[in-house]
C-alpha cells in the first residue's frame, strides 16, 4: 500500500493523550507532558510507545534489577504495544501481538482516525482506563 493509499505510514510523535469523561472533563493518564511515538510501517505493522515525563529511575542501571515498587512505578508510567494493523480510512485496527499490558495480546484495538495534514488524532470511545469508561484521544504530529 503506497503512502497515497495509506497516509498513516511513517512515524508520529505524541503531542497529547487524554481520556475524556462523559461530563467533558479530561484525565491525562501519563500526565499532560507525556511523550512517545507511533510508527506505521509500509509492510503493515504498528509500534507504539508512550511514557510519562520525569519517570523515577531504578536504583541500579539494570532493566531487570528493579525492586517490586520500582517495577510497579515503571510499568504504570508507560504503555507500549505492537503488531499488524489494517487501515480503513475512518478507522485503523491494531492487532496486538506484543504489549506492556498482557491482556491486550491477541486483542484488536480499534481507533477512529482523524487526519489533518501532519496532525493525527486516534480515538476510542468506550475505552476503560483507570477504572473509568472514557473516550481516549491521542494526538500525534508527524515526526521528522
Amino acid at each position: 500500500m503506497s503512502n497515497l493509499q495509506n497516509p498513516l505510514i511513517g512515524t508520529w510523535q505524541l503531542t497529547s493523550w487524554f481520556n475524556e469523561l462523559e461530563d467533558g472533563s479530561k484525565i491525562y493518564p501519563l500526565g499532560s507532558n507525556a511523550s512517545g511515538y507511533i510508527s506505521y510501517s509500509a509492510d503493515g505493522f504498528v509500534f507504539v510507545h508512550m511514557n510519562a515525563a520525569d519517570r523515577d529511575l531504578y536504583a541500579v542501571n539494570d532493566p531487570f534489577g528493579g525492586s517490586s515498587s520500582e517495577d510497579s512505578a515503571a510499568i504504570k508510567s508507560q504503555i507500549s504495544y505492537a503488531g499488524p494493523y489494517e487501515y480503513r480510512r475512518e478507522q485503523v485496527i491494531h492487532r496486538v501481538t506484543a504489549s506492556s499490558c498482557p491482556n491486550w495480546v491477541g486483542s484488536e484495538q480499534v481507533r477512529n482516525v482523524r487526519l489533518d495534514g501532519d496532525t493525527l488524532e486516534l480515538s476510542a470511545a468506550g475505552a476503560v482506563f483507570q477504572g473509568k469508561t472514557v473516550t481516549a484521544r491521542v494526538l500525534w504530529q508527524r515526526a521528522g
